[in-house]
């Protein structure tokens, strides 16, 4: 059974970001993606599992967009970067992956977590 998850933290608060919507899309071809699901972190800037029941992940090349303009908005923030955008291949099918992002009004960084 797959899993992706995210966990996202603002390095300016000091704190889990919460409230930030995600959408996964995978590509289908070079210049198109197709929409897979979105959800929105929890209070502790986690989502456990993007994929509903049914959903697996394949081989292929998926993006996790991540909404940080609702978010500063709703934190009375200004970000200079309104999404940010982590593009990763999965060449293991049913793989488990956790994708971080530390996220602050001027940057951000990511790293896969070991599983």
């Amino acid at each position: 059974m797959s899993r992706l998850g995210t966990v996202v933290y603002d390095t300016e608060r000091q704190a889990a970001a919460d409230r930030v919507p995600v959408r996964l899309d995978k590509q289908s071809t070079e210049d198109e993606w197709q929409f897979r699901t979105r959800a929105v972190t929890d209070d502790s800037g986690r989502i456990d599992n993007l994929l509903p029941e049914g959903l697996e992940l394949t081989t292929g090349v998926y993006r996790l967009t991540f909404d940080t303009r609702s978010y500063f908005d709703h934190h009375h923030q200004r970000g200079f970067y309104p999404e940010v955008s982590i593009v990763f291949d999965v060449q293991h099918p049913g793989a488990e992956i956790t994708i971080p992002l530390e996220l602050g009004p001027d940057g951000y960084s990511t790293r896969k977590d070991a599983q």
